[in-house]
């Protein structure tokens, strides 16, 4: 007698697509609960264990729409005239935090805690500790668009940039852009002696005004000879600049930077142009240090130098370059231009200040005499 033997049914094409596009459902919905909300609640589990105290998480967003709500309060609020008490207004939500949980106390940048730490003794140990657990806030995509220089990177890659970009940084070599910071200072002088030329009251809007002297002095010390070329990286990182606050407030959307809003697609043509920029004033200077041709005493010459020297075969690649020509930009437009508005207005704030600064730049500098290093060492009250 025979017997017939069935063997089990063999799962159809479409079956298979199935099972695969399931185990990849369930995949992903499990690497996005892991970042959104199991390791923010072992993060937070954590950190209230060691006896840390802060804000209650939420997901994805964690406390930027909070953030947005309490910098929008401070700033409907003027400040009394002589109030040096700025952090209410400058940082709403860490001085929130400070008051509620105390001074060291933690909030979140989306799905990450961030420790707020105001004893100088711990600050101290977390700054000098090289263990690599303090690490450096990565805003990853919108980063690289912004700058994308040593700034922003960690371990090995940061001490061969640190390596490289050191000694364009040394003293003696900075002294040498000393005649393009005066020149930028001296054309806004001319300016505003220009502007108040006349019989009526003149007003000037300061910010704005200090924001263009920075952008107009990096553009010269970086860029020396290409500083028209410069002067458009300056407009568009400005540009970028206001773009990349705007998507931050956004960051708690998953993706958002990859969706094709009006504002996305301009960061992305911002960036294409800088680097088109860049990339054509470092082949041009690349090609005539190989000539044999003297190194310019801008930024940009110097650490190509510098790269050259030290690279010794390792150095940084042209986009490193362009990254760390960026971070010149993005490091020193606004601090500078922010600290030189409000010593003006401290300046107003205290006349008596401005006639002793007023009276040393006199004594040291006679009239038409552009300043020198020597000179300025010589100030005290200035400095």
């Amino acid at each position: 007698m025979a017997t017939s033997v069935t063997g089990s049914p063999v799962p159809s094409p479409r079956e298979v697509l199935y099972a695969v596009a399931a185990a990849a459902i369930a995949w992903c919905a499990v690497r996005a609960l892991e970042w959104a909300w199991w390791r923010p609640r072992r993060l937070d589990r954590a950190l209230r264990s060691q006896g840390l105290r802060g804000t209650a998480y939420r997901p994805v967003a964690g406390d930027v729409q909070l953030s947005q709500r309490l910098n929008k309060e401070a700033r409907s609020r003027t400040m009394p005239q002589g109030c040096h008490d700025v952090v209410p207004r400058a940082m709403p939500l860490l001085h929130q935090a400070a008051k509620e949980h105390g001074k060291m106390s933690f909030t979140w940048l989306g799905p990450v805690p961030r420790v707020t730490i105001t004893k100088p003794e711990l600050v101290r140990e977390v700054l000098s500790n090289k263990s690599g657990h303090s690490e450096k806030l990565n805003l990853g995509r919108l980063q690289r668009m912004l700058h994308n220089g040593v700034g922003g990177h960690e371990g090995e890659k940061w001490a061969k940039h640190r390596r490289i970009i050191n000694p364009a940084f040394h003293l003696e070599k900075l002294k040498r852009m000393l005649p393009a910071f005066a020149a930028c200072s001296t054309e806004l002088v001319c300016r505003w002696e220009g502007l108040a030329a006349g019989d009526a009251p003149c007003e000037v809007d300061v910010w704005p005004e200090m924001q263009s002297l920075t952008g107009d002095v990096i553009s010269r010390a970086a860029f020396g000879s290409s500083y028209l070329e410069g002067r458009r990286i300056f407009q568009l990182q400005r540009e970028q600049i206001e773009l990349a606050m705007f998507a931050m407030s956004k960051m708690h959307i998953p993706g958002y930077l990859f969706l094709p809003t009006k504002a996305n697609r301009r960061m992305r043509q911002i960036a294409a142009e800088i680097g088109r920029i860049l990339k054509g004033i470092i082949v041009k200077r690349e090609n005539a240090l190989r000539a044999g041709e003297a190194t310019s005493d801008d930024l940009l010459g110097l650490l190509l130098e510098s790269n050259m020297v030290h690279g010794r075969g390792d150095g940084i690649t042209t986009d490193d370059v362009v990254g760390e020509c960026k971070l010149f930009y993005f490091a020193g437009m606004e601090t500078t231009a922010v600290l030189l508005t409000w010593t003006m207005v401290v300046l107003c704030m205290h006349p008596e200040w401005q006639d002793r600064a007023r009276e040393e730049v006199t004594q040291v500098f006679s009239a038409g005499t552009t300043p020198d290093y020597d000179g300025l060492g010589r100030l005290k009250t200035v400095r």
